[in-house]
């Protein structure tokens, strides 16, 4: 398959979590989950979760939003770009999820709806969720960054990023892999972060990253090379400012076609004025108050969104 590849999109899938809270099963190695300051933490969250749709959709964001299934324990579940992707050429990826907890937001109803009641076209499921027997885990868009312009999927390895998943993944999907290392500080070691879109975001023209986190030359080196091949405006991001979740950030499509860079209110806040300044020349910055979801949920606003590049039937 040979697909148009295009970066943004204006179709983001969302999920309204029914059971939100710090999770148990994610905490051990997600270093940015803390424990909440108020009692309140579900209603504050859905409340955060509300507002960021809102503000999309005034925009002129297509956000298809999916109530989370209050029969299952998924605190997680408003982060549903870990379980699945949706690509242009149809094809959707479902992934191995690290928590077991995790590994019941994968629901085919949502598959279902987004074909029968929102007219996308799917062709193929690829399914890489044997790989949890292996205990090898590819969570999704939060394991990978996909720069689908120039066809290259980066990776920054961790228990929830495995190697071997990974190379296979892009082999099956067709896209050359970057696989790398990244380190945060806790305490006083130096732990994996979980997730590579936590330190790195990419765009049409622009990526975002945290050097520092890189700590192996040869790795630092080879993010180097390969986003100035590609001609990136890049804007380094410093490990104190991805700890405000500054790297978890997406470009998204209105459907009059203007550009959106969507981050939290932490995220813009603790971004210098160059650095909005430079990110402004490719999108108009949009953030939202996200605070409870990241302190509990150890992700943020790019986290939130699945999008949906799949082609769509007819006009809708």
């Amino acid at each position: 398959m040979n697909p148009t590849r295009s970066q943004s999109t204006s179709n983001i899938l969302m999920v309204r979590p029914a059971t939100f809270r710090k999770n148990e099963e994610t905490a051990g190695n997600n270093h940015y989950q803390k424990d909440a300051e108020v009692d309140d933490v579900h209603d504050i969250a859905l409340s955060e979760f509300d507002g960021m749709v809102d503000d999309l959709r005034v925009r002129g964001v297509r956000v298809i939003v999916v109530d989370d299934d209050p029969s299952t324990d998924t605190p997680d579940a408003l982060f549903p770009n870990n379980w699945v992707s949706f690509h242009s050429d149809g094809r959707v990826g479902l992934y191995p999820m690290f928590a077991p907890n995790r590994r019941q937001e994968r629901r085919e109803d949502i598959l279902h709806d987004l074909v029968h009641t929102h007219g996308f076209a799917m062709e193929e499921i690829v399914d890489f969720t044997e790989f949890e027997s292996h205990d090898a885990f590819l969570e999704g868009t939060g394991s990978m960054v996909l720069d689908r312009i120039h066809g290259k999927a980066y990776a920054a390895l961790s228990p929830r990023t495995d190697r071997d998943a990974f190379e296979h993944w892009c082999e099956a999907m067709d896209l050359e892999g970057v696989v790398f290392e990244a380190f945060q500080s806790v305490g006083d070691a130096r732990k994996a972060i979980y997730h590579t879109n936590v330190m790195m975001a990419i765009g049409t023209g622009w990526a975002a990253v945290c050097l520092d986190c890189v700590d192996h030359p040869e790795d630092r080196k080879l993010l180097e090379e390969t986003l100035s091949e590609d001609g990136f405006t890049v804007v380094l991001l410093t490990e104190n400012q991805i700890n405000h979740f500054a790297g978890n950030m997406l470009e998204v499509q209105t459907t009059q076609d203007e550009t959106l860079i969507v981050m939290s209110q932490a995220a813009f806040e603790v971004l210098s004025l160059a650095q909005r300044e430079t990110l402004g020349q490719f999108g108009t910055l949009v953030h939202n108050d996200l605070n409870t979801i990241e302190t509990c949920g150890g992700g943020s606003a790019r986290c939130m969104m699945a999008e949906v590049h799949l082609p769509l039937e007819s006009p809708s």
